[in-house]
């Protein structure tokens, strides 16, 4: 049974006194149903789940009247159950099947009686349309694949091991020799396995990579059969941008060019099959920014960027040759960079940060830039042993009016720091995290009249 952070973020949800209904997205086969309804089955009396594609009749419960009263009726009726006030949770997967349901969820919390729970998949992507969202009545948690935190801990690392590496980079010292070389195999093993619950699970159970690129493949064709089913213009396109990932990522600089795909191509006409792919959660874009300075987000450029695929295993399973087998045996030159960086992508966005590179002819390249509290910083994925060279690293640290005052460097090296760039080994990426308010932040309301 693999361990979730989203079942802590359930529990914190259950426990709040004016709750709204929790709307759960992300991409498919990452473990939203079955997390929902361990938590369900663990802390609700009465669990009543609908899923809408495997009953699509149950639309019919949100046919013509949505007031509070009349859902209920027609929830017992379909359901056949008692449900008790206070005890129930009602729980709505593939909610993108049943617009009508989106709608009715303001109705349903006013009412109060029960606790509600949507699900899907695809609920950025234009389907159906939604006539009317419920703004201020849903609070929406983001799920991702595994993180490599949740992957060591499916795989037997302690509590204790996680804590003391928690330590070893709070307080920048070095990882005992045995526990660094263990976790880095860890993390090897994490970038051609990934985050997909049942490829964990698989992997956890039997270590057999042939059988979980199986599993990895089958994700793939079920990914390429909802944009066949799903994506209402652009198939084509979006399948190409789709299948090219891979290749785009192993390029010199990983920017994702058009003109592979068609000479002709502008970004204009490929926009939305991009945002599609991000939207159903499948990619994940990576934007280049002109300057590394704070808001990032101000010095954007729209039309460079990277397009990395939302788990590294299916990026491994997708990539040309046998990838895992170089990995496993320690190579980790031949396309490691690409899907390195690929790795930390999934890690970073799981982490509420926004993806960003910069890229500069006459500064380098830096792998991503990220908001950390008040400050901006450059990050390095090295995959090979000249961790130490990062000329482009030294660059934009040098440039006195970006206020940079760090820059670390991810890689297979231990826990170092050398003026003001820290070396932290690949597997320390579960301790960066966002710069996080205090639970109580209260500010001075005591103005003075002018």
């Amino acid at each position: 049974m693999l361990y979730r952070k989203a079942y802590d973020y359930l529990l914190e949800w259950k426990n709040k006194p004016d709750k709204k209904a929790l709307l759960v997205t992300g991409a498919r086969q990452i473990g939203k149903t079955y997390i929902i309804r361990k938590f369900a089955k663990e802390n609700y009396d009465n669990f009543v789940e609908i899923n809408f594609i495997t009953n699509p009749e149950a639309s019919k419960i949100f046919d013509g009247d949505l007031n509070a009263d009349t859902l209920i009726i027609n929830l017992t009726a379909y359901t056949r159950k008692s449900l008790q006030k206070g005890k129930t949770l009602i729980f709505f997967d593939e909610i993108q099947e049943c617009p009508s349901a989106r709608t009715a969820i303001k109705f349903l919390v006013d009412d109060g009686r029960f606790d509600y729970i949507e699900s899907g998949s695809l609920l950025g992507v234009s389907y159906k349309e939604v006539k009317s969202y419920p703004v201020g009545y849903e609070e929406i948690y983001q799920m991702y694949p595994l993180d490599f935190e949740e992957f060591s801990i499916a795989n037997g690392v302690q509590g204790e091991t996680i804590e003391y590496l928690r330590k070893c980079y709070e307080e920048k010292t070095e990882v005992s020799e045995a526990v660094h070389q263990s976790m880095l195999k860890l993390f090897r093993y994490y970038t051609i396995v990934g985050g997909m619950p049942a490829v964990v699970q698989k992997f956890t159970d039997t270590q057999d990579i042939g059988e979980i690129i199986k599993i990895q493949n089958d994700i793939l064709a079920l990914y390429r059969q909802d944009i066949s089913k799903y994506a209402d213009r652009n198939k084509e396109k979006i399948k190409n941008i789709f299948d090219m990932i891979p290749a785009q990522l192993n390029d010199k600089n990983r920017r994702f060019k058009l003109s592979d795909i068609k000479s002709s191509a502008r970004m204009l006409r490929y926009e939305t099959s991009f945002n599609w792919l991000a939207d159903a959660g499948v990619a994940l874009p990576c934007y280049n920014i002109t300057e590394p300075k704070l808001p990032l987000e101000l010095n954007l450029q729209n039309s460079l960027f990277k397009l990395f695929l939302c788990d590294t295993g299916l990026l491994c399973a997708a990539s040309m040759g046998n990838i895992q087998f170089d990995i496993l045996s320690g190579d980790l030159s031949v396309n490691m960079g690409s899907i390195l960086e690929n790795v930390f992508a999934q890690e970073l966005i799981s982490k509420g940060f926004k993806l960003r590179y910069f890229n500069k002819k006459n500064m380098g390249e830096i792998d991503f830039v990220v908001q950390q509290g008040k400050n901006a910083v450059p990050l390095e994925i090295k995959s090979g042993n000249d961790f130490d060279k990062h000329k482009a690293l030294d660059n934009v640290l040098s440039k006195a009016e970006w206020k940079i005052d760090r820059g670390i460097v991810f890689c297979k090296g231990n826990v170092s720091s050398e003026k003001n760039i820290t070396y932290l080994p690949w597997y320390m990426t579960m301790f960066f995290k966002q710069n996080t308010l205090p639970d109580h932040l209260k500010v001075d309301l005591d103005i003075v009249n002018v």
